[in-house]
């Protein structure tokens, strides 16, 4: 009973995503690209078809967060868990950052991205 009430507690504490990360695992030539399906503030689930091996040490690069290192500590087909070695915000990683240059022309004139872009009438 106490290993399903675990798994209930840590699946609660992850967030369903859908993005991608780049992972570097010493030796390989460059950065491997996988698919995120799930985070928490402790590690992932990330699918690839490169091939990993459990005990791996590697740094995943997260958007909004930068590189974070970490190792692999299971392995399924085509998909690997990940536990890192230092906290992350799950937040700040989904949230999508917006630039002055992506705003479309009417919005972009507007200014500090802080300001009311609606007045209230």
């Amino acid at each position: 009973m106490d290993e399903e009430v675990a798994a209930l507690s840590r699946g609660a504490d992850r967030d369903s995503l859908f993005m991608q990360a780049a992972l570097a695992i010493p030796g390989h030539a460059g950065p491997i690209l996988v698919r995120v399906r799930n985070l928490s503030a402790g590690g992932m689930l990330a699918e690839s078809p490169a091939r990993v091996a459990e005990g791996t040490t590697i740094e995943v690069e997260l958007r909004n967060v930068g590189a974070v290192p970490g190792r692999i500590v299971w392995v399924g087909e085509g998909k690997f868990g990940v536990a890192f070695d230092r906290a992350v915000n799950p937040q700040a990683v989904r949230r999508q950052v917006v630039q002055k240059q992506d705003l479309p022309p009417h919005l972009s004139r507007l200014g500090k991205p802080d300001k009311a872009i609606y007045r209230r009438r």
